[in-house]
């Protein structure tokens, strides 16, 4: 049975930063993404960045572009996400993702084609 764990979240003030953890276990293929989505509320799923199974490859959305940054420990089974200079707009709860098949870098999955999901974890970015 897959498990996905998110944690790291909580209450950040703007210009801080957080580390969020996405741990898994149950999952046996080779080739596969992990990535972290948000939602805000009253709104969409939003896919923000993702990592092949290498850790060589990966892709973030513009809005976080250059303040987040994703990286694999493989021997944790466990993908994490620096989140720095953050902003109210960052504020959602974040989730992690598994989806199977190569990934070759250059786009971001949208979350319809990831085949597991974590149950999330708030941020809050407040003064």
């Amino acid at each position: 049975q897959v498990q996905i764990v998110e944690s790291g979240g909580g209450l950040v003030q703007p210009g801080g930063s957080v580390r969020l953890s996405c741990t898994t276990s149950g999952f046996t293929s080779i080739n596969y993404v992990t990535g972290w989505f948000r939602q805000a509320p009253g709104k969409e799923r939003e896919a923000i960045s993702c990592i092949g199974s290498s850790g060589g490859n990966t892709y973030y959305a513009d809005s976080v572009q250059g303040r987040f940054f994703i990286v694999r420990d493989v021997v944790k089974n466990t993908v994490y996400l620096q989140m720095n200079n953050l902003k109210p707009e960052d504020t959602a709860v974040y989730y992690c993702a598994l989806r199977r098949g190569y990934y070759g870098g250059g786009y971001l999955p949208p979350p319809s084609q990831y085949d597991y999901w974590g149950q999330g974890t708030q941020v809050t970015v407040s003064s």
